[in-house]
């Protein structure tokens, strides 16, 4: 599990292998964009912004933007993890589609006191920008058969998060090794336990 930068109250995950995945898990166990400033600190943990860029002028109608999304990218995830094929996901599909037409934030290098190349954005990201990173991730991730093809639910109990697995073999198993294969582990340790002493 990865942290953003001022993000341990918000329980942040990173470990998707998709910055589109990685919103996706901002759902479970609980809602974690509520708000903005875990929105921020979500935004800055999955790099849609170079460390350091300040994000003073994000107005409250962010989080519900990028909730919105997230629900469009969950229909169209879950619908190729299931096969279904409902009119919901033409609507989903329609809707990431149109997020993904404006123009991603433009980067730019500058010289870091130390006289090294490091990118920053030219100006302040506006929220559009931000999400057509996140749904063109999206289309990205749905229209390649190799990544398509590597796309995981989790096999932990109650875990909705999807993931790529890029595993050797394809045999990851958990959304995380540490939260949903320890939890595993403990429970099949005490169904071993509870059968030694019956």
């Amino acid at each position: 599990m990865a942290l953003g930068t001022g993000t341990p109250p918000y329980d942040l995950r990173f470990d998707a292998g998709r910055i589109c995945l990685d919103l996706l898990a901002t759902a479970h166990p609980l809602e974690r964009l509520d708000s903005l400033p875990p929105l921020c600190a979500w935004i800055h943990g999955s790099g849609l912004v170079p460390p350091g860029t300040p994000l003073s002028h994000a107005r409250p109608t962010w989080p519900p933007a990028f909730r919105e999304l997230r629900g469009n990218v969950r229909r169209l995830v879950s619908g190729w993890l299931t096969g279904e094929a409902r009119p919901v996901h033409g609507l989903a599909l329609a809707h990431v589609n149109a997020v993904a037409r404006t123009a991603p934030p433009a980067p730019r290098a500058v010289r870091a006191p130390d006289g090294t190349l490091v990118r920053e954005l030219d100006g302040d990201p506006e929220c559009a920008a931000l999400l057509a990173v996140v749904a063109r991730d999206a289309v990205e991730l749905l229209t390649d058969p190799l990544a398509r093809a590597a796309l995981r639910q989790c096999a932990g109990d109650n875990c909705p998060i999807v993931y790529v697995d890029t595993s050797r073999g394809r045999r990851r198993r958990w959304c995380s090794s540490e939260v949903c294969g320890n939890r595993e582990r403990v429970a099949r340790h005490r169904r071993r336990a509870a059968l030694a002493r019956a």
